[in-house]
C-alpha cells in the first residue's frame, strides 16, 4: 500500500498506462493462481485488488491536491505581480506626465518672452525646478524597484506638498486657487497619497486642457473623509499640449475605489471640468 500511495501520488509520466498495465497483471496473476487452486475464491481476489485499487486512489487525490495547491500559489503569485506592475505604471504615469507636461507648457511660454528678460529667466529656472523634482520623484521609484530596497512602500507626500504643488503649476502660467479645511492627519497613509494624486492629476488635465484658465483646487479635510474638488472654467486654451490616453482618470477612479471612495470627472459648461473625490480616512473636523 505505501508503495501505491507513492507512485500514485507522485508519478508524473504514464500514470494511466502504469495503472492499466499493473491491473491487467494482476488479472493474469490472479487468474493463474485460481487455476492452481491456492484457495482463495474470486471475491478474495477482487477485494485484493479493490484494496490495491484504494491505495493508488489516495495517492492519486493526493497528487491533484498538491497540484491544485501549486496552480493556487501561481495564480497568487501572478496576481500579486499584475498588481505591482499596475501600481508601479500608476505611479511612474502621475510622475512623469504632470512634470513633464508642465515643463513643456513653460518652456513653450518661454518662446514668447524673449523680449522681457526678466519673465524668461523666472520661466526657465521653473522649468528646472520641475525637472529636479521629476528626477527626484523617479529616483525614488527606481529605488523601489531595487530588489535592495526591502518592502518600503511609496512614499506618501505630505499634505504640504500640495500647497508645493499648485505653486508649481501657477509658475506654469495655471491661475489656480487653493483653499484647504479641516485638519490633516498627523500620519499620513492611504488617503492621503490618493488626494494629493488627484490633485496632481486634475492639475495636469488644467494645463493640457485648460491652459491659463481659472483652475480652483478644494482639500477638506473630515473626520472621516478627505474630500477633493478640483475645476476650471473653460477659459483657457489647450492648443499646443500634449495629448493624453484617459489612463490618469481611470487610475484615479481604481485608487479611490479601491479605499472605498468615490470618484467622478465630469464637463462643465464653457468648455471646462471638474473633477471630484471623496475618500475615506481623513484627519479632523476643524476648518481653517
Amino acid at each position: 500500500p505505501i508503495a501505491l500511495i507513492s507512485a500514485g501520488s507522485y508519478l508524473e509520466r504514464f500514470r494511466r498506462a502504469t495503472a492499466v498495465v499493473a491491473s491487467v497483471a494482476f488479472a493474469v496473476l490472479s487468474v493463474e493462481l485460481y487455476r492452481r487452486g491456492t484457495g482463495e475464491s474470486v471475491v478474495e481476489f477482487v477485494a485484493f485488488y479493490l484494496a490495491l485499487a484504494l491505495a493508488w486512489g489516495i495517492g492519486a487525490w493526493m497528487r491533484s491536491v498538491r497540484a491544485a495547491e501549486a496552480e493556487r500559489r501561481g495564480r497568487a503569485a501572478e496576481d500579486a505581480r499584475n498588481t505591482e506592475r499596475a501600481r508601479i505604471a500608476r505611479e511612474l504615469h502621475d510622475v512623469v506626465t504632470h512634470h513633464v507636461t508642465a515643463m513643456v507648457v513653460q518652456s513653450e511660454a518661454a518662446r514668447y518672452l524673449t523680449a522681457a528678460p526678466d519673465r524668461l529667466d523666472a520661466t526657465l529656472a521653473a522649468v528646472s525646478d520641475t525637472g529636479r523634482r521629476a528626477i527626484t520623484d523617479l529616483r525614488h521609484l527606481l529605488d523601489l524597484l531595487n530588489p535592495d530596497h526591502g518592502t518600503a512602500e511609496p512614499r506618501t507626500p505630505p499634505v504640504g506638498r500640495v500647497l508645493t504643488l499648485v505653486e508649481q503649476t501657477r509658475r506654469a502660467g495655471q491661475p489656480v486657487e487653493f483653499t484647504e479645511e479641516g485638519t490633516p492627519a498627523a500620519a499620513t497613509g492611504s488617503s492621503d497619497l490618493v488626494a494629493y494624486r488627484v490633485v496632481q492629476e486634475a492639475l495636469t488635465n488644467a494645463l493640457k486642457y485648460d491652459h491659463g484658465g481659472r483652475t480652483s483646487v478644494l482639500v477638506r479635510h473630515g473626520e472621516r473623509e478627505i474630500t477633493v474638488e478640483v475645476g476650471t472654467d473653460g477659459s483657457g486654451t489647450g492648443a499646443g499640449s500634449p495629448g493624453g490616453s484617459g489612463r490618469g482618470l481611470a487610475g484615479l477612479r481604481e485608487r479611490v475605489g479601491v479605499l472605498g471612495g468615490e470618484f467622478s470627472a465630469d464637463p462643465v459648461e464653457g468648455g471646462g471640468f471638474v473633477v471630484r473625490a471623496r475618500i475615506p480616512g481623513g484627519g479632523g473636523g476643524n476648518t481653517s
